[in-house]
């Protein structure tokens, strides 16, 4: 992507990949492969939304998701 924007110090999630796009719109991408256990169940590598605080929500959403089957 050439017009991605730079991810303002501070936000981070660990263990995912931040990207924020020409538009402003912030995507989240795992960058370890979930169980194929918490895929099935529902549990997306990638997410996107309006805000960082939206787009860590969605994170903890899927992290959660796989939580509950793997552990």
């Amino acid at each position: 992507m050439e017009n991605v924007r730079a991810i303002p110090e501070g936000q981070a999630i660990p263990g995912w990949r931040l990207i924020i796009s020409d538009v402003g719109r912030f995507w989240a991408l795992r960058q370890k492969p979930f169980p194929l256990e918490a895929v099935w169940a529902g549990a997306d590598p990638a997410v996107d939304a309006d805000t960082f605080a939206e787009v860590q929500a969605a994170v903890d959403r899927q992290e959660e998701i796989a939580r509950r089957v793997t552990s």
